[in-house]
């Protein structure tokens, strides 16, 4: 018999508790130092439990990773669709990304952060990370063509996209709403640095 809808979504909101539990278990230990007794603590289950919906905790670090990276993709889509020019788009999305830092700071940050200290065979997370990444450089390009932006130098477009992504984190702590003013002159401190623009 197939499951009925609350049987979904209680098994979703069981699994989003495992999630949450495990986000915090893995902020206080690292990856090496969680164990999945540590996580089953944390969220309240048994291991029984743990073990029907992850077979290890790398399973559910991953899991974190991709759904959060999911999240921010997903949430994007509407922005891309409007094709607004780059400029515009360009910060519409980056106020969208700082309204998820700033609904959940200690997830944005460790799907930032986390990815760098692992070496996980399958890192699924990683595939949204790099179309988001396109996405940028695509606005960022497209706005540079239209003068809509300084010329930049394509390589250190990227380090300042580093830059920027730390200073949503940092955004994200703020308790108003991030405005559009908030991002120009995020914008502004990047694009009008010197080592970021070329000759």
């Amino acid at each position: 018999m197939a499951p009925s809808q609350r049987q979904i979504e209680e098994r979703e909101a069981r699994k989003q508790r495992i999630l949450d539990g495990a986000l915090d278990v893995f902020k206080a230990n690292g990856i090496e130092g969680a164990t999945m007794d540590h996580i089953a603590q944390e969220s309240g289950f048994g291991k029984a439990t743990l073990y029907y919906y992850f077979k290890s905790k790398e399973d559910v670090f991953s899991e974190i990773l991709e759904a959060g990276w999911k999240n921010i993709w997903e949430s994007l889509e509407p922005i891309i669709a409007e094709q607004g020019s780059p400029r515009n788009s360009f910060i519409k999305l980056l106020i969208k990304i700082a309204e998820i830092a700033q609904a959940r700071p200690g997830l944005f940050e460790f799907l930032f952060n986390a990815p760098k200290t692992i070496k996980l065979e399958s890192q699924p997370w990683k595939e949204y990370q790099h179309r988001l990444y396109g996405v940028i450089q695509g606005l960022l390009e497209d706005g540079v063509r239209e003068g809509e932006f300084p010329k930049i130098n394509p390589e250190l477009m990227f380090k300042a996209l580093g830059g920027l992504f730390m200073g949503l984190v940092f955004m994200g702590d703020k308790k108003d709403p991030v405005s559009e003013k908030d991002v120009e002159k995020l914008l502004n401190q990047l694009i009008t640095d010197p080592n970021y623009s070329s000759n």
